[in-house]
């Protein structure tokens, strides 16, 4: 018979990410952004599944899962960790997905974070976006700053999540966390009471539609640091993101309010390295300075690539420079770095110019 946390254990002892559970298949592990079949199990019946995702359910999350056919809850095994969970129906028959949520959360030194994260933590006030397609790391990098602000600020930090994954201990700052449906309705409805709750740090788990994203430029207007992710790929298509929510007429209220409020854009992408053992992460970071603040004012979004590239000094990070250190340093592959760089074309002639490698079918120099 099947045990969830033997699975769970094993994930682990493999350092996987994920668990998948499917009928028809024997369990599968994503370890280092590949899928594996773990060796020695049958495959699952439907009910091998369905009782395996139904045992950590109660009796209220068991009805809302039948009443919606999807269900994200946040499951612990002691001594191994928390897990983000979501069950979902395909085909008829209920499947499920863990995602491992480590129970120490790690710095930004030991995960070898950009530095100029430490300072974007400690900001008063503003809007910082961590950005990148789902399981680029997002809530791993949050958690490493909001980890950072606990051990060097004294300021009341209330988290919104969904669900909730990794927890934090007061240390200097006294932080609560809220999980959607079981602490509250919706980040919109928390956001709209958040206000009297006394926060200095407010962190939304993710800006997904009008209401959402307007409360929390209005949170970081009214004078808090406001930390929230999206999926987007880059600085420039962040802001435009956002500004695209809101209907034409409300447009250039929000380009104005964004270029008060923005302090930072955080974009993320994860890679294999080189050596096949884990991955690595690569940036791109924009600095809300004066400069970047006029081109969102004024609609050029186009022109923000540029300006991160030479806003070094300022802390700015463009991904191409980043992913071209990464190569140096030995760390992943060119293939690899050329698949994940937005312009492709510039990176193979910065790599080629710096570090003379030229792509295959590319004449040299």
């Amino acid at each position: 018979m099947l045990d969830l946390k033997e699975l769970l254990v094993t994930l682990v002892e493999r350092n996987g990410s994920d668990l998948h559970l499917k009928a028809g298949e024997p369990p599968v592990i994503r370890v280092d952004g590949t899928l594996y079949r773990l060796e020695g199990y049958p495959k699952m019946t439907p009910d091998d599944v369905r009782n395996l995702m139904y045992s950590i359910l109660d009796e209220e999350q068991v009805q809302e899962f039948e009443d919606n056919l999807e269900l994200d809850l946040s499951h612990s095994v002691q001594g191994t960790g928390r897990y983000r969970v979501n069950v979902l129906q395909q085909k008829g028959m209920v499947g499920g997905v863990f995602r491992h949520i480590p129970f120490q959360i790690p710095t930004i030194d030991e995960m070898g974070l950009p530095e100029v994260l430490k300072p974007i933590s400690m900001r008063p006030r503003g809007l910082v976006l961590v950005t990148g397609p789902t399981g680029s790391g997002k809530s791993t990098t949050l958690a490493a700053m909001v980890n950072h602000m606990n051990m060097n600020r004294h300021a009341h930090i209330i988290t919104i999540e969904d669900p909730l994954e990794f927890i934090h201990q007061d240390k200097g700052c006294c932080i609560n966390q809220r999980e959607l449906g079981g602490d509250t309705h919706s980040f919109g409805h928390a956001l709209r009471h958040v206000m009297r709750q006394n926060p200095d740090i407010i962190l939304v788990g993710e800006m997904r539609d009008l209401e959402t994203i307007q409360l929390a430029i209005t949170a970081a207007e009214t004078g808090h640091l406001v930390l929230a992710t999206l999926h987007t790929t880059d600085a420039a298509q962040t802001i435009d993101r956002v500004i695209d929510v809101f209907p034409p007429e409300q447009q250039e209220q929000i380009r104005s309010q964004l270029a008060t409020t923005l302090e930072a854009i955080v974009c993320q992408t994860l890679m294999p390295v080189k050596s096949g053992a884990g991955r690595v992460a690569a940036f791109e970071i924009m600095i809300g300075t004066p400069a970047i603040k006029t081109i969102i004012r004024e609609g050029k979004t186009h022109q923000i690539p540029a300006l991160v590239q030479t806003g070094s000094e300022s802390g700015m990070v463009s991904l191409e420079h980043y992913l071209m250190n990464l190569i140096q340093q030995d760390m992943v592959t060119f293939e690899e770095a050329l698949a994940r760089s937005n312009n492709p074309r510039e990176f193979q002639e910065l790599v080629q110019r710096r570090l003379g490698i030229v792509a295959q079918g590319q004449p040299t120099a």
